[in-house]
């Protein structure tokens, strides 16, 4: 039976045969999230690649602190609201309640949003859910989502044209139409192709939907995109389409056997009011600085030098450049007049 749509997320699924012709966004979502789809595979995504949050436990409070920070921008309400999208097994919602203050965790509602079945041994404060709740009072964070809401690709051909690119299971490409219509407007807009032939790019618009229905979801509070990303000034001249198997990169493959994945322009997802950051600027400000503990604590606690050594060690993984570090954050605020006065050791950036 054919996945239905589940909308907000993006994630859908129709079988294809192994010589059909598709766009890489109808080819993608079936190998995803189709009902033999990777991301409904028993070990879920922590088997094949490593995100922030299983990095450390350090990404984890550092998101708890956020939302307590949202939690006192909010008046402290009656019912704090945690979503979590594309949640995985929970890992990332299990670690924010668990990090939370007793007073601030007597209120928190947790949301895990994900396609997949709900583990066995989930918390069970956890809510499981194929959609974001409306009405979110508090913090809906998206790590690592919107590079796996799929998406078309182009190529300009050899008239200088940009087409779609078709693909079949194997992963073999050649190009069909031209792109037209809303799909041409928001490539003339945020990722304009100047007529060299073999230039690619991915249209963005789906991830863009997708982005603006989960932010519809937010009634007070705010909305966190985490991703790899990139900006009008600095677009990849070939695109940034990529696969992912047992912690290694590998081809683009759209048969079920590998993520597939392609990086996010988060300023096209951006809606009035929203500010975009790196991730080290953001967690630096949440408390994540890696700064090696004093070597005299080795003297006088050695077991306390360690731990603190060892987490200086993944606050410098989370905030790497040219790593972790790179990836950006979006917010995107309703009902607080600034997402970044929650981050009151962030410079100021300008507004999207």
């Amino acid at each position: 039976m054919e996945a239905e749509s589940t909308g907000t997320t993006g994630r859908t699924g129709t079988p294809g045969t192994a010589g059909e012709w598709r766009g890489w966004r109808a080819a993608t979502e079936s190998a995803l999230y189709g009902p033999d789809g990777f991301y409904r595979r028993p070990e879920g995504p922590a088997g094949h690649f490593r995100t922030s949050v299983h990095a450390s436990p350090l990404f984890a409070e550092a998101v708890a602190r956020l939302l307590c920070r949202v939690d006192e921008a909010l008046g402290r309400p009656a019912s704090l609201d945690f979503v979590d999208m594309a949640a995985g097994r929970g890992e990332l919602v299990g670690g924010v309640l668990a990090a939370l203050p007793a007073d601030v965790a007597a209120r928190a509602r947790g949301y895990a949003v994900e396609v997949a079945a709900r583990p066995p041994d989930l918390d069970h404060r956890i809510e499981w859910l194929p959609e974001p709740p409306r009405g979110v009072t508090g913090l809906l964070f998206a790590n690592e989502w919107l590079d796996n809401v799929p998406v078309d690709v182009a190529e300009v051909d050899a008239r200088g044209v940009p087409r779609l690119v078709l693909v079949r299971a194997d992963g073999t490409e050649r190009l069909g139409e031209p792109v037209r219509g809303a799909e041409a407007e928001w490539l003339a807009q945020w990722w304009p192709l100047p007529a060299e032939e073999g230039l690619r790019a991915e249209i963005g618009l789906p991830r863009d939907t997708a982005w603006a229905s989960a932010v519809s979801c937010v009634e007070r509070g705010l909305a966190v995109a985490v991703d790899y990303a990139h900006t009008a000034d600095t677009r990849p001249p070939f695109g940034t389409l990529a696969g992912f198997r047992e912690g290694r990169g590998t081809a683009p493959v759209p048969d079920g056997s590998c993520d597939v994945t392609a990086h996010v322009a988060l300023d096209a997802c951006a809606l009035p009011g929203a500010r975009l950051l790196p991730q080290r600027e953001a967690l630096r400000a949440l408390g994540v600085t890696g700064a090696r503990p004093p070597l005299a604590l080795a003297s006088t606690n050695p077991s306390a030098y360690v731990r603190a050594l060892a987490g200086a060690g993944e606050a410098a993984e989370l905030t790497a450049p040219g790593g972790l570090g790179d990836f950006g954050w979006l917010l995107q605020p309703t009902g607080i007049p600034d997402p970044l006065a929650l981050l009151v050791d962030v410079p100021d950036h300008e507004e999207q």
